[in-house]
């Protein structure tokens, strides 16, 4: 890949998944005995990934002892919220200020992701060279989603992101996205979703499509089935 750096997004509290996320942070939670976190880590490495930043709030010290235990294959580093939770927007920002590169590959753990995703995330980010554009985002249609009851997102005409009656496509939780969006941002809590809407506005969001099945934690019902499955 020409990307170097991944951020993962580990910041959030996972009310949702309360109480298991009282005392464990949803990136640290298990499918298969084996953490959200660790299988996007080891989706990265697969890419040729050299650097992982990770954000941190919430039971921060959890997952900070659980990378350093791991000893991954990869340079990881942390990079804390600081006093205040900064949400998607304000924890990517934080991230990219402390490095030199201008594009990165950005994963939300709340996925469970595998190495299944590496023909899709490869041919994602060769479209956003190709076009030289600002940020794509890996979508998939919610009819192949586990979680039949997750609204559609998006629609996608020649891989331009719109929103419309149809919006049959979920945001898969990784997006490639270029540090010149947030020129005119400070760090404070803001959603990634107001970057998003503006590149929309002005007919510049790019999406690819995945067709690989979509399995996504929600909530505890979510996660117990998944559980199951």
């Amino acid at each position: 890949m020409k990307i170097k750096t991944a951020l993962i997004l580990c910041a959030g509290y996972g009310e949702r998944l309360n109480p298991l996320t009282l005392t464990t942070p949803k990136p640290l939670l298990k499918i298969n005995q084996i953490t959200l976190l660790e299988n996007c880590i080891d989706l990265i490495v697969s890419l040729g990934i050299k650097k992982i930043l990770v954000n941190t709030f919430y039971l921060e010290e959890k997952i900070k002892n659980f990378i350093e235990e791991k000893k991954f294959k990869i340079e990881i580093k942390i990079i804390k919220d600081g006093n205040n939770i900064l949400n998607t927007g304000g924890g990517v920002l934080n991230m990219v200020n402390s490095s030199e590169d201008m594009d990165f590959l950005v994963f939300n753990p709340d996925t469970v992701w595998g190495e299944n995703y590496k023909k899709d995330i490869e041919a994602m980010e060769k479209l956003y060279f190709l076009n030289k554009v600002k940020n794509i985002l890996l979508l998939v249609n919610k009819n192949i989603s586990f979680d039949k009851n997750l609204p559609g997102d998006f629609s996608l005409n020649n891989n331009m992101i719109k929103k419309d009656k149809l919006n049959n496509l979920i945001y898969t939780g990784c997006q490639i996205i270029n540090k010149d969006l947030f020129k005119s941002y400070s760090v404070h809590n803001f959603s990634i979703s107001e970057i998003w809407n503006n590149l929309i506005e002005s007919n510049s969001l790019y999406g690819f499509e995945s067709l690989e099945n979509f399995y996504h934690l929600t909530n505890l019902e979510v996660y117990e089935n998944l559980l199951k499955n």
